[in-house]
């Protein structure tokens, strides 16, 4: 951990602001998308084949981008029953914990006697991205699709890319067909979300499209908006670990590990403690953990260049840090005093993880909430992602000669101040005579 800062510094804040602005986007990204996209607009199948090529290496006939529901089937076969059951037990308690977020349809009778009301329906069709390449994501497919089924999308369809030998990860493939996803595509990054977003012959356009990626898909969600809806932009992963001196730097710095070994280079941690010497016991902690780890070289390179540790005066202060940051996964690794009163002043985190035995992989995994989170400060506006998302509202007004009398006089004051007197007639022409 190589970018140490002190809250007391003059020139916190500027170096607080140019580290997170690591996570934007740049300018040859948006570029590239902006290309991939005209062109799966504008070829379809062909450049969704030749851009699969040229960026994962696979090479795929159109008649082939499609998963065959035995080949799912087989993968869901051929798992080991141990790997069933963890699977199964993940869908369960992800689909406890967003049964409790259903909206429920409701109504009642305004002061002027007008019935209204709200009704919720699930979304007709949903295009789910899961990311693989380097880290096939196979919880992703529980966090998405678990919340799809449950609130009975008609039509649930994913885009993964596929492997140089055009196959896709077997327990990827389990998880799907254990849900009941039979429309899989061998389609990955910024061409999968055009297909998604236009259409193609093979891939017919969805509502809305779901799921986390790289930057290249972020901006590709970005760039689609208003052609299809997008659930939030969760972009490569974050972490903010918030520390007490009490807290194991042996478990910080696993958990730091943890984050770092996504494998997109692009990842963003953030330590912060009101504790000198637990940071120096941290780096050591790493220092020790790293060789242990698969990805080693990946994770040394993040927390090298894409780390930032600061130290903090008070907890109100990293509180204030965290407010700012607004990380994708915050964990508070403090005493459990401390963790309501935390708790309660933190307004924009993904996810608060609470707790000294509360590492950020059971949200990752299996503890319910969608591991779908905002990230690159998105928190301050979005949140994780919600069954709610998978379904859109509809209003409902109801009135009768009686209430419309009520209503009449504030809707001819609006029509007179809005100049728009076909208004106020539309309503006054069903008044008796």
């Amino acid at each position: 951990m190589d970018s140490l800062v002190y809250s007391k510094d003059q020139s916190f804040k500027t170096k607080l602001q140019r580290f997170c602005e690591k996570a934007q986007v740049a300018h040859n990204v948006t570029d590239v998308v902006n290309e991939v996209l005209g062109a799966v607009k504008k070829h379809g199948d062909s450049a969704v084949i030749t851009y699969t090529e040229k960026f994962d290496g696979a090479s795929l006939k159109a008649s082939e981008l499609r998963v065959s529901e035995s080949e799912l089937k087989a993968a869901e076969k051929a798992l080991s029953a141990s790997d069933k059951k963890a699977i199964r037990e993940s869908i369960r308690l992800v689909k406890a914990f967003h049964k409790k977020t259903l909206p429920k349809k409701w109504s009642m009778l305004n002061e002027q006697g007008g019935r209204v009301g709200e009704r919720f329906y699930p979304i007709d069709r949903v295009g789910l991205y899961i990311p693989g390449g380097n880290v096939p994501l196979v919880s992703t497919v529980v966090m998405t699709a678990t919340l799809a089924k449950l609130v009975g999308c008609p039509e649930i369809m994913v885009c993964t890319p596929p492997s140089k030998d055009g196959s896709i990860a077997p327990a990827m493939l389990a998880t799907l067909s254990m849900i009941g996803i039979s429309e899989v595509y061998k389609v990955g990054g910024v061409q999968a979300v055009g297909a998604m977003a236009y259409g193609t012959k093979t891939v017919r356009p969805v509502d809305k499209i779901y799921g986390p990626g790289n930057a290249y898909v972020m901006e590709a969600k970005r760039q689609v908006l208003g052609t299809v809806g997008i659930d939030l932009l969760p972009g490569p992963s974050e972490l903010m670990i918030i520390a007490d001196g009490k807290a194991k730097p042996e478990h910080l710095a696993a958990d730091l590990l943890a984050q770092a070994e996504h494998g997109s280079g692009k990842e963003l941690l953030y330590f912060a403690t009101t504790s000198k010497v637990l940071i120096d016991r941290v780096q050591r902690a790493l220092e020790k953990a790293l060789p242990l780890v698969s990805h080693s070289e990946k994770c040394a390179k993040v927390l090298k260049e894409r780390t930032l540790t600061v130290s903090c005066k008070s907890m109100d202060e990293a509180v204030a840090l965290a407010n700012y940051i607004a990380p994708e996964h915050l964990e508070l690794q403090v005493s459990d005093s401390l963790i309501e009163p935390l708790t309660k002043k933190i307004r924009t985190a993904g996810a608060i993880l609470q707790g000294y035995a509360t590492p950020t992989v059971l949200g990752d995994f299996t503890a319910g909430p969608s591991h779908t989170l905002p990230t690159g400060r998105a928190g301050r506006f979005f949140g994780g992602l919600q069954a709610i998302d998978f379904m859109r509202r509809t209003s409902t007004v109801r009135y009768n000669a009686k209430s419309l009398q009520k209503a009449a006089p504030v809707v001819e004051a609006f029509a007179r101040m809005e100049q728009l007197d076909a208004h106020g007639r539309s309503l006054t022409v069903r008044l008796p005579k």
